[in-house]
């Protein structure tokens, strides 16, 4: 896992507003709630207890969650303490995806993975001081009951009609698919997690992403039937980019919150992309920066785009918090030598052997032809496209320009690779077998 984040600098309430809720609508995150004006005066008043779910279906949380995870910290830093539910059990089961059954991992699977999330969860939230987070484990609670009592106590305060008009349950009844009892009685498990939350903690708000609408109200209404108490919920926007596409997608490829899966220099190149309409929403949601710094950062961006001032901004800000900003540091400087402005050889082994990956790039032994080194990683077509680059002095190796088709690739950088380049932006990577 990555190394703690949140550790460095705290970040500070914004002093520009008086209420964490009002900071939320400005940020863009509440897409849909219970009550508003109740969520208003609720979370201006004494410290609530609030939660999030995070079900360990794969081993990673991924971007989309860490929305999840900053609204939980803005929270506490408002004074609210948190739960950080990791679903033990309904990991088991998988919430309804609108296309198709999920396929049921082991036992065994889904109990490592729970381990690994609540790592990470832990990295964004406190728990130290009065309102000091804890984390929690809807298989404590689920496990225990039995079939039967979940009928009798959970499953009668529900109407089978109200679940089937659920969002991901019509949508999977519309389809070829279908969906599997165990699929629509995922938005149950959910609810009784609320409920539990309630009776244990007192626990009076879950959030979590707008797609989740049709889960979170079922608690907010089994805690009503059974209970006789209101409590509420917050729904975030999906996020996606400005031309409609989900966000933190590519090919169907996430951007995963585990270094191993994702290394921080790809995750600094992933923020370094981003559309120059999306800088602005980008910092509010996954910055800790107050209303002033986004203001002042859209405005320097906005004057000379090309610098691409909001980009590194929020790719600084966001590596630095999932990664730490050692790591943080360490993707600029890298990203940096990569195009021309800082020295290779400065570079630590892990840092630029993560982002070589992120390039076009071959495994080779030592000595392999530089001609043969480009066109393995594919920077070029043919060896005799090799030989006019090299002869038209295009061609470096290692920041170092290569003179003739006679030089070799020898792996001289920290970790025993190398950099190739043709022209000035074209780059591949190779690392040295055999040593």
């Amino acid at each position: 896992m990555s190394s703690p984040a949140l550790t460095s600098s705290e970040p500070a309430i914004d002093p520009s507003f008086e209420n964490v809720w009002d900071e939320l609508v400005w940020r863009g995150l509440v897409h849909v709630s219970t009550d508003q004006d109740a969520l208003r005066a609720l979370l201006a008043g004494p410290p609530i207890v609030y939660y999030c779910g995070f079900d360990p279906t794969a081993p990673s949380l991924h971007l989309g969650n860490l929305v999840q995870l900053l609204v939980m910290r803005r929270l506490q830093l408002a004074g609210h303490k948190p739960l950080g539910l990791v679903g033990g059990s309904t990991g088991l089961i998988g919430d309804p995806r609108p296309t198709a059954e999920r396929v049921l991992n082991t036992k065994e699977t889904v109990g490592e993975w729970v381990g690994y999330l609540q790592t990470q969860v832990e990295r964004f939230l406190s728990f130290d001081g009065e309102n000091a987070a804890r984390m929690v484990n809807n298989l404590d609670w689920t496990a225990p009951l039995s079939a039967i009592d979940f009928l009798r106590e959970i499953g009668k305060h529900y109407r089978v009609g109200k679940m089937l008009k659920k969002e991901a349950v019509s949508a999977r009844l519309n389809s070829d698919e279908g969906i599997s009892y165990t699929e629509f009685s995922y938005q149950i498990l959910q609810g009784l997690d609320f409920r539990e939350l309630y009776l244990q903690y007192g626990c009076v708000l879950q959030t979590g992403g707008s797609d989740q609408w049709g889960n979170l109200t079922s608690g907010v209404d089994l805690i009503h039937h059974a209970e006789g108490e209101s409590v509420h919920a917050i729904g975030t926007p999906l996020i996606t980019n400005s031309d409609g596409r989900k966000f933190g997608k590519s090919e169907g490829n996430a951007i995963w919150l585990d270094s191993k899966l994702t290394s921080p220099y790809a995750m600094y190149q992933f923020w370094l992309n981003t559309d120059d309409a999306d800088v602005a929403d980008r910092l509010k949601v996954f910055t800790f920066l107050t209303r002033a710094e986004i203001e002042g950062v859209v405005a320097a961006h906005g004057a000379e785009p090309f610098r691409r001032i909001g980009q590194k901004r929020i790719a600084l800000e966001v590596t630095a918090l999932v990664h730490g900003p050692d790591a943080a540091a360490a993707a600029i400087a890298a990203s940096e030598a990569l195009f021309g402005q800082g020295d290779l050889r400065a570079l630590d082994a892990e840092t630029l052997q993560s982002a070589l990956r992120e390039l076009p790039h071959a495994d080779l032994p030592a000595g392999t032809p530089v001609v043969n080194a480009l066109m393995e990683t594919g920077l070029v077509a043919s060896l005799s496209e090799a030989r006019r680059a090299i002869a038209q002095g295009g061609v470096s190796v290692d920041g170092v320009k290569v003179p003739d088709d006679a030089a070799v690739v020898a792996g001289s950088l920290p970790g025993g690779v190398s950099v190739l380049r043709r022209g000035k932006k074209t780059l591949a990577g190779v690392f040295i077998t055999g040593r």
